[in-house]
């Protein structure tokens, strides 16, 4: 329709009654409208994510740092805080570009310990970190041949919803003993405190934030996580300057303001990677043994945690398909390359990402944020490192939380079910260790359903899947058994 205005100027166009407003290319690019976003909100989400994860920046270089090769030499913490940056920054953004998915990347716990105490000690640094790179061109070859993908389909319903609470679980675990909420005891598995009672003030931190969190949770303001974790900060900053706490007790790292915002970045440790050496400095079957460890447990970890984070996004279809899984899962494997070429160990999907999810994370632009944050913690770091453990660890807990929600809709009146569920969801926390709980999953639900009569509801791949695990579970009998 047109109309003419009073003065006879040209007919003007009129916009019809269900017109809509111009979407930006962003919102088009990340499907931020179609998921039910926004863009503050994935910014107050990267932001989450970020904080939740920020202790890696100081952990691995502590981890790795304190570890030497065969030859006695060690990596500089310096250059491996660059590194550590460097990677889980590049890698994030592109998983959130490439995979369009709020996850983020970062150098994982268990395949660090693998690099660490597993194969440093046989081989040089540059072997190790080759050997890193050889994972990740692994992972990348299942998801172009439909490896990955096939494994993620054979997984039974109610073993992926398994995973996604044995993930919470594992999640909530690590946030009470950063916090040292909980520690280790030496007439039990798990104690209260580092004494076996509350006290001191990094835990009174920890409650503080949690407590915030918790109660702005309940009163559905948005930002809840986050504004828990800056009230902690605020709180451990003033009671460390007005207490004099021992940075000791603050774990990782203690809340004091640094004497300079800027840190150079040191690029010393880029590329410096040998890819052939392992199979000769430790012997083809040692470095066969550690490369097929080195896969495993980022092939697992990751797959759990994209699972679950799916899940708690709800991004998953009712058959559990998430979209674009083959452009993530082959994020992640690049992300492992990128993490021998830095030799900050492989840089795998992050679990801390459920804290951003649940601050309603929804799209890649959550994690290009987040990758932002770890570039500017290149030249930055010092402004970072003011977040203490115990601050982070709300996020940890309250994550815990919501991804226990799930629980209630696993078949429990099925034994075949409950039982390989159980074990999926216990073993995770009790060996601190994703991949176990998926294995233990895997193995007795292939046995339980198969001796029940109900074969056909497991399915060859269910079966492969299953000898793996057992070859995994059984690793070190086969070694001594073979003399490795």
């Amino acid at each position: 329709m047109t109309r003419l205005d009073t003065a006879g100027s040209q007919p003007q166009p009129q916009a019809p009654a269900d017109a809509r407003p111009t979407r930006s290319w962003l919102d088009r690019f990340f499907f931020i409208t179609e998921r039910g976003s926004g863009i503050g909100q994935e910014i107050r989400g990267g932001l989450t994510t970020f904080m939740a994860m920020a202790y890696i920046i100081v952990l691995n270089p502590i981890i790795l740092s304190g570890v030497t090769d065969v030859n006695g030499d060690t990596l500089s913490a310096a250059q491996l805080t660059t590194m550590t940056c460097l990677s889980a920054g590049i890698v994030t953004i592109l998983m959130g570009v490439v995979g369009r998915a709020p996850i983020a990347c970062a150098a994982a716990l268990g395949v660090m310990a693998v690099v660490a105490y597993q194969a440093a000690p046989q081989m040089t640094w540059a072997e190790t970190m080759g050997l890193v790179v050889w994972q990740g061109i692994a992972i990348i070859l299942m998801v172009v041949t439909g490896v990955r993908t096939a494994v993620m389909n054979a997984l039974p319903h109610n073993l992926k919803l398994a995973i996604g609470v044995g993930i919470g679980l594992f999640v909530a675990l690590i946030g009470f003993t950063n916090a040292t909420f909980l520690s280790a005891g030496e007439s039990k598995l798990l104690q209260l405190g580092t004494a076996g009672h509350l006290a001191g003030w990094p835990v009174a931190v920890f409650l503080i934030g949690l407590g915030t969190a918790t109660v702005l949770l309940a009163r559905r303001v948005p930002g809840a996580i986050f504004y828990g974790i800056i009230t902690a900060t605020v709180v451990a900053v003033i009671v460390q300057y007005a207490f004099q706490v021992p940075e000791e007790s603050w774990g990782t790292q203690a809340p004091t303001l640094p004497t300079s915002p800027f840190s150079p970045p040191d690029f010393g440790l880029l590329f410096q990677v040998d890819m052939f050496g392992a199979w000769q400095s430790a012997g083809v079957a040692s470095a066969g043994v550690i490369l097929f460890t080195l896969v495993l447990a980022g092939f697992f970890d990751a797959l759990g945690t994209i699972l679950a984070i799916g899940k708690k996004a709800n991004l998953t279809a009712e058959d559990g398909q998430m979209p674009r899984v083959n452009q993530i899962l082959a994020t992640d494997g690049a992300g492992a390359i990128s993490g021998g070429l830095t030799s900050s160990s492989a840089t795998l999907v992050f679990v801390e990402s459920t804290a951003g999810v649940s601050e309603g994370a929804r799209t890649g632009l959550a994690s290009v944020v987040t990758g932002g944050l770890f570039l500017l913690a290149l030249f930055f770091a010092p402004v970072f490192s003011v977040v203490p453990a115990q601050a982070a660890s709300v996020a940890m807990v309250l994550v815990g939380a919501m991804m226990m929600m799930h629980v209630g809709q696993i078949a429990w009146d099925d034994i075949t079910v409950a039982v390989p569920a159980f074990l999926t969801i216990a073993v995770m926390p009790f060996t601190y260790d994703i991949a176990h709980g998926i294995g233990a999953g895997i193995i007795s639900y292939t046995l339980i359903k198969s001796a029940s009569g109900q074969s056909r509801d497991v399915g060859w791949l269910m079966w492969a899947l299953s000898g793996v695990f057992v070859i995994h579970f059984g690793l070190a009998g086969i070694e001594k058994l073979l003399g490795i």
